[in-house]
């Protein structure tokens, strides 16, 4: 343990349980509270109390993150980093030896049964039935029997193989899908077959699922454009948790309108909110959720937990976890 006890400079959004929980586990090190907090979606702003802090949690000013040689340690409250993936940043953190890591570990699970449940409501037609129950009432039975699905047989495809997607993969073992993976740099090590980006066209012609987890970049923005969604079947569904920012939104609505694909589970969208009147609230056959995937009972609780976690390895000088840079 230091000799004297490490500033921690904290800008998370935590409600008052979190933060007594910060409290305790710090021990004897110093807690710094910004005046201004920042929710994982947006970036904090400018804060002079930064500049005393040692360690970062939270999201902190990226300008002053780059500025501040005195920072050895930055945590986001987020599985997220795009606003901290640039050269500048990580010349500034390599260059005084920091570290940069993330909650990959905490939002890994919670996306992933959320994915889950999207499939499976998909295939056993729910969403479906939901929306007769609130409108007509009508009793399509055999309608709804003869478009459920099986998955056992069928085949998914997972751009990124993060966290999120391992767990995922996890939870669909026991359906024994055909599963694929599409990663930027394939490590060898990966639990499913996996791809460069190249192979992606081919994949998706027998795709009976597509799960979009990329995370927002300047290398994704649009990333699944038009020629992408043109290679699915009829019968594919498409599933967005990663960023909304990373397909070719009008191009999604008009595959869903023009009956091309069977159907779209989004998570996120582009803008966030999204308009009242944008056409993808009213696309055919798509069930939209505000973003929540990463959402549970007791996130905080366990985003302190995960930072408390590394703070001891920090302090012992041990690998830290979800560390990004």
């Amino acid at each position: 343990m230091p000799a004297t006890p490490l500033t921690i400079y904290c800008n998370a959004k935590f409600p008052d349980d979190a933060i007594i929980l910060l409290r305790q586990g710090i021990g004897s090190q110093r807690l710094l509270l910004a005046a201004g907090k920042a929710s994982n979606l947006t970036g904090g702003s400018a804060d002079p109390r930064l500049a005393e802090a040692d360690i970062a949690l939270g999201q902190p000013n990226t300008e002053q993150v780059i500025e501040l040689g005195t920072l050895r340690w930055v945590h986001l409250t987020s599985a997220g980093y795009t606003r901290y993936d640039t050269d500048a940043m990580r010349s500034a953190i390599r260059g005084r030896n920091a570290a940069l890591t993330n909650s990959s570990m905490v939002y890994g699970a919670p996306c992933a049964e959320h994915v889950m449940a999207m499939i499976l409501a998909m295939a056993r037609q729910l969403p479906q039935s939901h929306d007769e129950q609130a409108s007509d009432r009508a009793w399509r039975s055999a309608d709804h029997r003869i478009k459920s699905r099986l998955l056992e047989g069928q085949s998914i495809v997972i751009l990124g193989f993060g966290a999120i997607a391992k767990r995922l993969v996890e939870l669909l073992a026991p359906y024994r899908m055909k599963i694929s993976a599409i990663r930027r740099n394939v490590k060898g090590d990966e639990t499913v077959p996996t791809f460069e980006w190249s192979k992606l066209p081919e994949l998706l012609k027998h795709a009976d699922h597509v799960v979009n987890i990329l995370p927002a970049a300047a290398s994704t923005e649009g990333a699944f454009d038009a020629p992408l969604l043109a290679q699915l079947k009829p019968s594919t569904y498409f599933y967005n948790i990663g960023r909304g920012t990373t397909v070719d939104q009008s191009a999604l609505v008009t595959a869903l309108n023009d009956r091309k694909i069977a159907g779209a589970y989004l998570d996120v969208t582009d803008p966030e909110p999204l308009p009242k009147d944008h056409p993808l609230w009213t696309a055919a056959n798509t069930y939209i959720t505000p973003h929540t995937a990463g959402g549970h009972a007791n996130e905080f609780e366990r985003l302190v937990e995960h930072f408390l976690t590394n703070l001891k390895r920090f302090e012992r000088g041990e690998p830290l976890n979800d560390r990004v840079i």
